[in-house]
């Protein structure tokens, strides 16, 4: 019961230690080292979190009001459940620690607009973590959107802002020049400082790590915190279950949604033909998801015999940032009919008009991965498909894997 298996990160090879050193003892001591200090901070954090908020938030029934006339979709049951609850929760004394999970497209983000509305509204500044830069330019682009018309000045930081940009909103987020922020791990940077910071969002939380979260809380310990995802990982669905998170939950999808129809199937060249060819026939879009950067552009030629018409643009996380930038705002334009990509599109993404997803060598995924990547399409009324592709290789190679 000593043994177990070695998992490796990255499929790194594990370094040995001889016994007959003491190399072994001192990474042992090293290692609980580590962790007593972060279960010291995580104590020293909750401590602070029990005693009760230094701010209060004000009566904005009119603003939310405002606000919910100009959602243009009528919110599902769960979603008035999720926002009732997560605004009485900010009403409370003690700090809110509230888990809000729901499936992928179901509106989430929405209740998060709503709470930050109720923090700036009362004089405070938003945080909002986001995994990556596609997700952080997709929400300031809604947040935007929605909170416009309230005057309420939100920025991003990301790598999609140059260095200059960056020190200027930094600069503006400490005077209170910034009422929400929107960022990738670029907020846990210790030149980050907020005025009166009030609540902390954390999207997509699966993607980040205790330590990351507990940073962003020791920013300011009597913030309400609000915390979202489609697929909670293990310990934060503990803590829901075992009474020390609160959980909100949003089970019913939007109105006109249509279940998206999921085909698990051998690659082939006339499958992924036909499947591109009937959505560009009905005016769509197509996501081709290729995660090999080195063999990209081999891809690109393989759809380009199938579709010589086809127009396919290329993006992934090694590309320069204004690069990506310009592909990304290109094919949301319109301007091209498969975006052939690497698994940057997971988190965040949402075109309408894009509601056929391929995902090619789909057996290199884990099935809350393969899940998210689903929920880029089907966000509307149209039907969507979402093809897996496996071929021989990749189960030989699985199966090799498990013996």
């Amino acid at each position: 019961d000593k043994v177990t298996k070695y998992i490796s990160v990255g499929n790194s090879e594990p370094i040995l230690s001889s016994l007959s050193t003491g190399h072994w003892l001192k990474i042992r001591a090293r290692v609980k080292e580590h962790i007593e200090q972060m279960a010291r901070e995580l104590l020293e954090t909750q401590a602070l979190r029990m005693e009760e908020k230094k701010f209060h938030y004000i009566n904005d029934a009119d603003e939310q009001r405002q606000l919910a006339e100009s959602f243009q979709y009528q919110l599902t049951r769960d979603q008035k459940r999720a926002v009732e609850e997560i605004l009485g929760d900010m009403l409370e004394k003690k700090p809110m620690d509230r888990l809000l999970c729901g499936d992928v497209g179901y509106g989430k983000t929405e209740v998060a607009i709503r709470a930050s509305l109720r923090a700036v509204s009362s004089g405070g500044q938003v945080a909002i973590l986001v995994p990556t830069t596609i997700l952080a330019e997709q929400h300031l682009q809604t947040f935007r959107k929605r909170l416009g018309e309230f005057g309420i000045k939100i920025e991003s930081l990301s790598r999609f802002r140059s260095v200059q940009e960056q020190k200027k909103i930094v600069h503006r987020l400490a005077i209170g020049g910034v009422d929400i922020i929107i960022g990738t791990h670029r907020l846990l940077s210790a030149d980050i400082k907020f005025k009166n910071l009030m609540l902390i969002v954390i999207d997509e939380e699966q993607k980040f790590g205790v330590k990351h979260k507990e940073k962003l809380k020791k920013l300011r310990a009597g913030a309400d915190i609000l915390t979202m995802t489609a697929t909670p990982i293990p310990r934060t669905l503990y803590l829901g279950l075992g009474g020390l998170k609160d959980i909100s939950t949003i089970m019913t999808p939007p109105e006109g949604r249509k279940p998206i129809k999921t085909i698990v199937i051998k690659d082939a060249d006339d499958i992924v033909q036909n499947a591109i060819a009937k959505e560009i026939e009905r005016g769509g879009q197509i996501y081709f998801i290729h995660n090999r950067v080195e063999t990209i552009q081999m891809a690109g030629l393989r759809i380009h015999k199938m579709l010589p018409k086809a127009r396919i643009a290329i993006a992934h996380g090694q590309m320069p940032e204004t690069k990506l930038a310009k592909t990304m705002n290109e094919f949301a334009d319109g301007q091209y009919d498969i975006l052939l990509c690497s698994t940057i599109i997971e988190s965040g993404l949402d075109i309408s008009t894009v509601n056929t997803l391929i995902v090619d060598h789909a057996t290199r995924f884990g099935l809350s991965q393969l899940h998210q990547l689903r929920g880029r399409i089907g966000r509307g009324s149209i039907q969507a498909y979402a093809y897996f592709l496996y071929n021989q290789t990749d189960l030989k190679g699985n199966a090799e894997k498990r013996l």
